[in-house]
This record gives C-alpha cells, sequence and structure tokens, in this order.
C-alpha cells in the first residue's frame, strides 16, 4: 500500500502536468520564437530561390548526391560582411544563372563590383528595371547598407545554392 507522502507526491506531480498543459496548450514548440516578442514568430524575411529541388538531391550512407547544372565550388575571404550566414571557414557550392528572371530578391549572388576589387558576394535585397534594363540592389547581412551602384545581370557571376560548414 502506498504511503502518504508518496500518494500526496502522486498528487502534486498529477496537478503540475495539468497545470503545465493548460498553459502550454496552444503554443506551437516548433515554431521560431523571437526574443523580442515571447511566444510568437519572428517576421517573414526574403529567402533565397529554391535553386534545388527534392528530387534532385541523393542522400546515402556513404554520401550526397546533389545533381545541379553547372555547378561550382566556392570559398569566402574574411570580410564577416555576411556573418553569421557565411564565414571564412564555411565552403559552398554555387552554379551560373542562365537569366536576369533566375535572380530573386533574397538570392544571395557573386558579381562583379564597378566599385570593388574582385567578386562580392552579397544578398539581393532589390530587384527593378530602368532605361538600361534589368538591375538589382545588393547588401551583405551584416553590413549596414546597401552596396553602392545597380547590378547588371552581365556582373553576376554565380548563385549561392548550397553551404556547407
Amino acid at each position: 500500500m502506498l504511503e502518504k507522502k508518496q500518494i500526496i507526491g502522486l498528487m502534486i506531480a498529477f496537478m503540475l502536468g495539468v497545470i503545465i498543459n493548460e498553459t502550454y496548450a496552444g503554443v506551437n514548440l516548433e515554431m521560431p520564437i523571437s526574443p523580442l516578442s515571447p511566444l510568437r514568430s519572428a517576421p517573414e524575411q526574403d529567402s533565397p530561390n529554391d535553386w534545388i529541388k527534392e528530387e534532385q538531391i541523393k542522400v546515402y550512407n556513404d554520401r550526397v548526391i546533389i545533381e545541379i547544372e553547372n555547378p561550382e565550388w566556392a570559398s569566402f575571404t574574411n570580410t564577416n560582411s555576411m556573418d553569421p550566414v557565411i564565414d571564412e571557414t564555411a565552403h559552398a557550392i554555387q552554379t551560373v544563372p542562365k537569366s536576369a528572371q533566375d535572380i530573386n530578391v533574397g538570392d544571395i549572388i557573386s558579381y562583379k563590383s564597378d566599385y570593388a576589387e574582385g567578386i562580392i558576394i552579397h544578398r539581393v535585397i532589390k530587384i527593378g528595371g530602368d532605361e538600361d534594363g534589368w538591375y538589382c540592389i545588393a547588401r551583405g547581412d551584416n553590413n549596414p547598407t546597401q552596396d553602392p551602384g545597380k547590378i547588371r545581370f552581365n556582373q553576376i557571376t554565380r548563385v549561392l545554392v548550397a553551404i556547407i560548414y
């Protein structure tokens, strides 16, 4: 027979379970929670386009195969402009876009800038058109301001499709 202390302990445990269940019954714990607004999801942000479809990815016990047209390997320098998404220790797979219509806001592109040496890799934050045609504006995720100038499609060398840490 259970002792009085054991019965009281079981009753307390049961009541705590009921209270916790009632308190958190409506909370979806798999949903990301913003630290600025507890128990609410963060605002939607533009994400990269779905360049690789699920059927293009094959996962085996000893390897992963990703079927991509025009794949190119990329490594990065330590500029901190894309922290925390990309840093100097990350590696990536990029592909060559076929047309300006392939580029979407949220995509991470590599491009030749008219304002800096070398290749820059930043996120597209705006797409537009003017008298010279299609252009996009980019910004490093960790930069306070957008990159100078409009980026034309002929300046874009690649689009990031996978990051490997």
